[in-house]
């Protein structure tokens, strides 16, 4: 599955308010799929993944618990 970092200003607000990661992604991955993908590829606990569709492209809001930090993870992708 591909996993594309959003580094928009409104990306790196909820990652700071809401430690919550946003990505693109494929159309057909589900939130289970997101969840685990994410889960592997950094080493965390996802509490939620939200994703929304906007023309052709599907975004998740990944929600990381409170002990995984994400802008840990932001920095490690070069987000912030």
């Amino acid at each position: 599955m591909l996993l594309k970092p959003i580094t928009s200003e409104k990306a790196v607000k909820i990652i700071e308010l809401d430690n919550t990661l946003l990505f693109e992604t494929e159309r057909r991955a589900s939130k289970t799929e997101i969840k685990k993908e994410v889960e592997k590829m950094f080493n965390v606990k996802v509490s939620k993944v939200r994703t929304h569709v906007q023309g052709n492209a599907k975004y998740a809001y990944v929600k990381l618990n409170k002990s995984n930090p994400a802008i840990d993870i932001a920095s490690k992708l070069g987000v912030i």
